[in-house]
Formats: C-alpha cells, sequence, structure tokens
C-alpha cells in the first residue's frame, strides 16, 4: 500500500510548503547532477499551489536549475487553455510566469480535441521524451482526495484498471468537462512520489490510506523501484496522532 512511505508531519499547512518547496529544490539539484534534467510531475490543489508560490520566490527561485527542468502534469480539466479551473493555468501564474524554464519544456496537457486524443497523445508525448525507455519522472507530486482520489484517478471508474497504458480519461458525474490523467503504473515508475496533503477534512482518508483501512485509489501507488513521502500537516494527521496516543 501506499502507506508504505515515509511520513513526514508538518507544523501547518505553510510549513508544509516550504518543507515541498525545499524538497523540490534538493530532488532538481540532485537529478540534474546524476542525469542532466530534471522530470517533474506536477499536482493541482491549493497545498501544491502555495508550494509553487515559494520557489518563484527567494530564497528557493535562485536554487532551481530551471533550464534543465522538464514540467508535467499528473492530470488536467478538459477545458480552454487559460481557465482558471485548469491546473496548467494556476501553475502558470504561481510558478511558471515568475521563472525562466524553456517554454519547450514546458510539457502541459494540450486539450483542444477530444479527451480520447489529448490522453494519447499526452502518453506519445511522455515516451517520446523518456526515448521509448519505461517513463521515470524524478519527482511526482501528488495531492489526496476526501475520497482518496489521486490525479484524476477516481474512485469506480475504469480508468484505475489501467495497466497497458500511461494516460486515461476520467469525468466526475457532477461536472460537464472530462479529464486527462496519469495512470498509477507511470507514477509507480517514479523515483519519488511526495504526497501534499493539509487539512482536518483530509484526517480521515489519510488514517485509511495509512493504515490500509479500505480499498482507494491510493492505494495503487506502489513504486517499482522508487520511494513514496507523505508530507502532512498536523491538522490532516490527527487522526494517526489520536490512534498513537498523541
Amino acid at each position: 500500500m501506499s502507506g508504505e512511505g515515509r511520513l513526514r508531519i508538518c507544523e501547518d499547512a505553510e510549513s508544509l510548503a516550504w518543507a515541498a518547496a525545499a524538497l523540490f529544490v534538493q530532488r532538481a539539484e540532485e537529478a540534474v547532477a546524476a542525469r542532466g534534467r530534471c522530470a517533474v510531475a506536477l499536482a493541482g490543489g491549493s497545498t501544491p499551489r502555495r508550494a509553487y508560490e515559494l520557489l518563484a520566490g527567494e530564497p528557493h527561485a535562485g536554487s532551481v536549475p530551471w533550464s534543465h527542468l522538464h514540467l508535467f502534469w499528473g492530470d488536467e480539466r478538459c477545458l480552454p487553455a487559460g481557465d482558471p479551473q485548469r491546473n496548467e493555468t494556476m501553475v502558470r501564474r504561481a510558478l511558471l510566469d515568475h521563472v525562466a524554464v524553456p517554454p519547450e519544456q514546458v510539457h502541459a496537457i494540450d486539450c483542444a480535441g477530444s479527451p480520447e486524443v489529448a490522453a494519447t497523445a499526452y502518453g506519445d508525448r511522455i515516451a517520446t521524451f523518456f526515448d521509448g525507455q519505461p517513463p521515470c519522472f524524478d519527482l511526482v507530486l501528488l495531492g489526496l482526495g476526501e475520497d482518496g482520489h489521486i490525479a484524476s484517478l477516481l474512485p469506480g471508474l475504469a480508468t484505475l484498471m489501467a495497466t497497458d497504458r500511461w494516460t486515461g480519461v476520467a469525468r466526475r458525474a457532477e461536472e460537464d468537462f472530462d479529464r486527462v490523467t496519469l495512470t498509477a503504473p507511470l507514477f509507480n515508475q517514479a523515483r519519488l512520489v511526495v504526497f501534499l496533503v493539509s487539512g482536518r477534512s483530509k484526517a480521515r482518508v489519510v488514517r485509511a490510506a495509512l493504515r490500509g483501512e479500505g480499498s482507494l485509489p491510493v492505494d495503487l501507488i506502489r513504486p517499482v523501484a522508487g520511494e513514496v513521502l507523505w508530507l502532512i500537516d498536523r491538522e490532516a494527521a490527527s487522526l494517526l496522532e489520536a490512534d498513537d496516543g498523541g
């Protein structure tokens, strides 16, 4: 289960974001030193957004080897470019508008066509980037929904069962748009998967994921050779601490 990874509890959401930003810098520097580039799959959501904002400013911005970064997205809403609900839009406003990542190294999900075409095209782009080898991101950032979903791997959807492709299409019943998402087998090739989770509303699902209490999409994250790190704040960890007598 995903809960077999390391766990770091931060005092609050702000300290969590600082920890995530520092980890991003460290991993980028290590990957570039070892392989000449760093490939990252980014997450959407408020907790990652704050980390991106911190990366855009000092002391972090001057330490990241931006010209050697290749940025991908773990999932995306199939909405027009620039739509405020798109994860790409959020990352551009929080980070990319303020740092010098070469445009050709920003690999956003193009949803101009049908979702199925977009998913296939993104899978092909990833395959090309990794030159036909099994895709291995240096860093994957993931949030965690209250229902246990990660990226757009939603409970009860066939995309969860994908074992033969890197991308898929998902849709929430209450939404009028589709989503393109990377799949668990792709995430599981990564060198490091980091869950960023904050807030008391996530406490129950955090406990379920880390204690193995049920079948959740997050349970599919079992890196083949990499690591898992949970970065959570004290509110998200509150039920873990209660279990431990804290």
